[in-house]
């Protein structure tokens, strides 16, 4: 397409901007349970006003702008309010969970040459289930990755004494997660962090799905084990507002235990003609919008509204597995939060995703072990029973060996 020598009115665009997402996902429906987290429209109002307030803003110039520097201080501040931080902790909000982790191990290896001497190629451990930014982040840095199975006991969690091992005096970070994406299981972080302790390795609890959920169903009465700076070993934590804090993306933020951990993460540059910059993660320009729509549905929702969201989606995913079992699919490990992957034990998982697929629903897939995937939000708890349905049905064509093509699916 070549740029039109003439404008076109808003109008005119408008209707073609409508037109084009008709192929897209039906996520205002409930029938995406990936990438999009549906509060409902009174969360999805105080996104779009705040955002819109602060669109040409740009978090890049506190001096210029306070208000967005106070807005990202305060929600930093109630961020460590309910993930257990100490006194001296602090962090930034970033674009999403790769920017939060890519962040956190720059700071860690930068921590590991100037207090610890290192010198030479770094290396992370983490076990299979960790998200795909560490290795993004490792390729960006020339960092090592070493990834470790997880226990073979059908649990899905981390091995904290296989990755003990696989540390050594080059090792800069070990990684655990509140939940991991494939499966939705929280790994035994307390363990990671009596480990961390003892071999003085810097441990990221990467709670990019979890942080802004965790809290609010423990407070549920769900039994969520420990997994933030309540851990003496962990030194930082990724945990994304735009995916269960329910602001408008892309919003992230990335914390540390104290305020000298903290600044090994900034960019100081003062070698060129222009005025020295400082950038706290990876971006530059930084949306204003984001930061003002993340405060403004924190302060929005508040305990009571996190809690009231979280524990409908607990109660979602809980209907959906005793229908799994019903249907006779069985469910990986035992999962605690919005997340859950489940299989059949006869049939081709991926077929039926493919079946499900042409039904409408655009949800993801686990491949290790193949199995569907659902990331669950407040919405889902309108169309569960017909995600059921559809999946009963589906079960019953893929048995009957009359699907379709299978219809790939990737993480997200």
């Amino acid at each position: 397409m070549k740029m039109p020598d003439s404008g076109t009115g808003w109008a005119e665009l408008r209707e073609t901007l409508i037109a084009r997402r008709q192929g897209d996902a039906k996520w205002r429906e409930g029938k995406t349970a990936v990438y999009v987290f549906n509060a409902g429209p009174d969360v999805a109002e105080v996104q779009h006003e705040a955002y819109s307030m602060y669109m040409s803003e740009n978090g890049l110039g506190p001096l210029a702008f306070p208000s967005l520097a106070q807005m990202e201080k305060e929600v930093i501040e109630m961020a460590l309010s309910i993930l257990h931080g100490p006194g001296d902790a602090t962090g930034a909000m970033t674009s999403g969970g790769t920017d939060s982790i890519t962040m956190a191990m720059k700071a860690a290896r930068d921590f590991a040459r100037a207090e610890k001497g290192l010198k030479g190629t770094a290396n992370i451990v983490l076990p299979q289930s960790a998200h795909p930014a560490f290795d993004k982040a490792a390729h960006l840095m020339d960092i090592e990755v070493r990834r470790i199975a997880l226990k073979q006991d059908g649990r899905y969690e981390a091995d904290p004494d296989a990755m003990g091992e696989a540390c050594d005096a080059s090792t800069i970070m070990m990684v655990g997660s509140a939940p991991n994406f494939p499966h939705g299981i929280i790994d035994p972080i307390a363990e990671l962090g009596e480990i961390a302790l003892a071999k003085e390795v810097w441990l990221h609890t990467d709670a990019c799905v979890g942080g802004y959920f965790a809290p609010f169903a423990r407070m549920n009465g769900v039994p969520v084990p420990p997994f933030d700076f309540e851990v003496p070993g962990v030194q930082s934590i990724s945990a994304d507002l735009h995916k269960y804090g329910y602001a408008a993306k892309g919003a992230s933020t990335v914390l540390f235990r104290s305020k000298g951990l903290y600044s090994h993460m900034p960019f100081d540059a003062r070698n060129w003609s222009g005025a020295p910059m400082t950038t706290p993660t990876l971006a530059g320009t930084r949306p204003g919008g984001a930061i003002a729509a993340a405060w403004a549905v924190m302060n929005f929702l508040g305990v009571e509204g996190y809690c009231e969201k979280q524990g409908l989606v607990c109660e979602t995913r809980e209907r959906a597995e005793r229908g799994f079992e019903a249907l006779g699919f069985e469910v990986l490990g035992k999962p605690l939060l919005g997340l859950v992957a489940f299989r059949h034990p006869e049939h081709d998982s991926f077929a039926i995703y493919g079946e499900m697929y042409r039904k409408g629903w655009f949800t993801s897939i686990t491949v290790d072990p193949p199995s569907l995937h659902l990331m669950l939000s407040p919405k889902h708890a309108e169309v569960i029973d017909e995600y059921m349905e559809d999946l009963r049905i589906s079960l019953e064509t893929v048995a009957a060996g009359k699907q379709g093509e299978k219809v790939e699916a990737r993480y997200n």
